[in-house]
Formats: structure tokens, sequence, C-alpha cells
């Protein structure tokens, strides 16, 4: 039987650091599944989803961690067991002058709508004519069939009036 492990991963950037953790994850016989990563302010984060036999989950977790150091921070946690939701995948896409809170105004009309936030990602950019800040975010969602498509975009279009910024919500194609 073979169960998840999710690895969180932050370090000083610097080449090898990827090899390192997959030269454990071969020879523990895992296999890495899935991972996001990225540079952010000079440092170098991961999110990665290995499979493992479960018989040796553990010993992988303690050899992972071993490999944290002054210069990485390595967590280790066995994968939550997820239950059967009927879930709409949905993309959101946002633009506007940038200003603290956006992010927190929008998970919570979300939250309060117990829609999963699958990936977020969000960046500053120059504004073309101005030169002024602006905040991009794009999220895939997971909405709970009993959310209808309208009712929550009605409910994102009235906030991003208030917070003066540009909002689309549309299905994701099913692969």
């Amino acid at each position: 039987m073979r169960t998840s492990l999710v690895l969180t991963v932050i370090a000083d950037d610097k080449p090898g650091i990827v090899e390192k953790i997959a030269d454990q994850i071969l020879a523990t016989g895992a296999n890495w599944e899935e991972s996001r990563m990225a540079r952010l302010a000079g440092k170098f984060t991961g999110l990665l989803r290995v499979s493992v036999d479960a018989s040796r989950a553990d010993a992988l977790a303690v050899e992972l961690r071993a490999l944290a150091s002054d210069e990485m921070t390595i967590v280790v946690t066995h994968a939550a067991d997820e239950a059967p939701v009927k879930w709409r995948p949905l993309r959101l896409d946002l633009v506007g002058n940038d200003r603290p809170g956006i992010i927190r105004d929008i998970s919570r009309v979300l939250a309060r709508r117990h829609v999963n936030i699958d990936e977020l990602e969000t960046g500053l950019s120059s504004a073309p004519m101005t030169g002024e800040a602006l905040f991009r975010a794009r999220a895939h969602l997971q909405v709970p069939s009993t959310v209808t498509l309208a009712d929550l975009r009605r409910e994102l279009e009235s906030l991003a009036g208030e917070l003066m910024v540009d909002l689309t919500l549309d299905d994701v194609e099913q692969e």
C-alpha cells in the first residue's frame, strides 16, 4: 500500500537543492508525483508530494528532515485522506491597483461559500501608462456543487467594485 507525503522546502537559492531532495526520494523507493517551486525574495521555495510504500514513509520523512540545515528548512507531513466531494473547477483572474487586503477580502468571500483554493499565484507589475503598481492574481478554485456560478460571480463582482479591481470567474475545462 502506498501513502503520500507532502514536503515544504525553503532554502537559500543555489543550484543542487532539487537534486538533493530527488536523490533522497529515489533512494527510499519513493516517487516524486507533483510539485510547485519558485524563487521568492532570493529564497528557493518548494511544495511537493511524493508517494512511498506505507512501510517506508516514516524512514523517508526522517531522511528528508536530515537534509535540513541552517540554509534549508524542510517540513514533511503525511497527506490527508480526501473525502469524496462534488466540486466544480473554476478559474478566478483579478487585476487592479495594489493595496493591502485584496487577497484577504476575496478569500473571505470564498471561505463563506466553502470554496477551496487549489492554487493561487499573485504578483505585482507596473501599469503601462502610470507606472503604478498593479496587483494580479490567478486562482484555481474548487466550488461545491451547492454553490451556483451566478451567485458566486455576483458576490465577487460586487466586492471587485468595492476594491476597484477587474475580476473574471470562468469554468475550467476538464482534462
